[in-house]
Formats: C-alpha cells, structure tokens, sequence
C-alpha cells in the first residue's frame, strides 16, 4: 500500500515539474507560425481526435488546403474495435487522453496505452500497405504520432504494459507517449531502410489549451484553465507542428522523420531510439493485437 501511494505521489510530481519547466520555456519562444503550405487537392488524412483541440485545427487546415479529411472518434471505453471500423470504411481513432481514472477498454488494455498508443499502432499497420501504395503515386505518405514532452519521464516495462503491478494515471500517460515515439522511430526506420516513400514521425506541439486536461484533480483543473487562458499555446498553434512535420517534407525533399517540437526536429532521451527496446515492443504490439 505505501510502496503504490509512494509511487503515484512520485509520477504525479516528477509529471508536474516537467510542465512547469516546459510552460517556461514556452514562454521564451514564440509559437511557430505556419508558412503558407501547397494545396492537397486529391490527398487523404486521416486524423484521429479530429472533433475538438488540436485535431479539430488540423482537419479545418488540411479540410481548406483541398485534402479529403476522415474524422476518428474518441470513446475511450470502446476499444480498438472503432479501429477496425475506420480503416474498413476507408478501403471500399481514436484521440489521445490523459490522466483519465484507472481503467481497462472493452479489449482489457490499460486506457492510456490502448488510446494514446495501441490504437494508433494498430491504425497504422492496418493502413500500411494503403500508405506505401500511395507513396507510388508519387507522394511521400506521412504518419504523424502526436507525442508529448513527458515522454521523457516515461518508462517502458515490457511485462507490464497494462499497469497491472502498480498503477498511476500521471506515470500511465507518460508511458503511452513514450511507447508513441519508440513506435515512430521504428517505422521510419523500417521503411527507410525499405526504400518504401513513407515517413514517421512523432510531434509535440507543447501544452495547449484543450480539453486533455479534463480529468485533473478538480483544485488543480481549477487552476489550470485559468494559467491556460494566460500562458497555453492555442490549437491553433499547438495544430501548427503537426501540419508542418506532416507536410513539408513532401515539399523539400527531406527524408523526415525524428522528433518534431517548436517547428523543428529536436534530439530526444536515449531510450526514445533505444533500437533493441523499439523492436521489443513492436513485436510484444503485433502479439497484443494477433497481428502476427
């Protein structure tokens, strides 16, 4: 019992000391502004998250750019069968959460590593053969894993990625985001290494003022909207990484991939790019979800 409080008290700290050190530096850099991009006039995006915050300013932008948009759902209890569902439709998603109430979906996966991550791997690889086809007509396909900063905290522990031996939201999210980059990393190089015209990358588009943090402790949701309408960055601008690291490098040439954050690809913790911890939870993945 104290061993578990102990541990949810050090994630919950660890967590918020971070966010004050990044709002800080946010503070010291202006938000990048988007510059004007081509039209995507014959392109599909699909965008998980689409119908509010950051996800919502990615479809109106790639929406007014020509792109045809399909729009992913966000139930969090649903379970990875809206996945299926999407990329069903899509032949002939889910949105990220945060600190939600320890829980399991309709699969029995642990809520933040099944949404913020195991949906957007399963997503991926269901679509996979229909992005390298697309990346033939000649077009680079992009796959953008919308990451965090807390990734950095995150810990992956192979045998126990449901959160099963100890449990705390604040440790589950960074463990999610982490898991993202690991995933991102290890497709680009793949299909790099492939020559297939795909890339990945994962995005952090610093803290915005969104929805994700509904389900803080009421004190302290409290007090983050009100720093939020002060110092947050908007969706509209958290939106702005995302579109750039999905769309540029089709324009100059750039082999994409990394970690994208203020603009820019910015070196990462070790363990992000750790080749032997990314091959090891790609292959645990495709188990969790019988695709091998």
């Amino acid at each position: 019992m104290w061993s578990a409080f102990c541990f949810r008290l050090l994630s919950a700290v660890k967590l918020y000391l971070l966010g004050f050190k990044v709002l800080l530096a946010q503070l010291l850099n202006k938000p990048l502004r988007l510059p004007v991009m081509p039209r995507q006039d014959g392109r599909v995006a699909i965008v998980t998250g689409g119908g509010r915050g950051i996800g919502y300013e990615v479809v109106r932008h790639l929406a007014r750019l020509g792109a045809h948009v399909i729009i992913g759902g966000r139930d969090e209890q649903e379970g990875l069968a809206a996945i299926q569902r999407i990329c069903a439709e899509y032949k002939e998603a889910k949105g990220g959460v945060m600190l939600v109430p320890e829980g399991r979906t309709d699969d029995g996966f642990e809520q933040h590593f099944a949404v913020n991550y195991l949906g957007h791997f399963l997503l991926t690889w269901l679509l996979l053969d229909t992005l390298k086809d697309s990346g033939r007509c000649g077009y680079v396909s992009s796959v953008v894993n919308v990451s965090s900063s807390v990734h950095r905290i995150g810990e992956i522990k192979l045998n126990d990625l449901n959160c099963c031996q100890h449990y705390s939201a604040h440790a589950a999210y960074c463990n999610s985001k982490l898991a993202q980059l690991l995933f991102s990393s290890h497709l680009h190089q793949e299909m790099q290494r492939g020559r297939v015209p795909v890339i990945s990358c994962a995005v952090d588009p610093g803290m915005v003022d969104t929805a994700l943090y509904c389900h803080l402790w009421t004190p302290l949701r409290m007090a983050q909207r009100l720093i939020a309408r002060l110092l947050f960055r908007t969706p509209v601008e958290g939106a702005a990484t995302v579109l750039l690291a999905a769309l540029s490098p089709a324009l100059d040439g750039d082999c994409g991939g990394g970690y994208w954050a203020n603009g820019h690809r910015e070196v990462t913790t070790p363990p992000s790019f750790e080749p032997q911890l990314q091959l090891s939870l790609w292959e645990i993945s495709l188990q969790l979800l019988s695709l091998q």
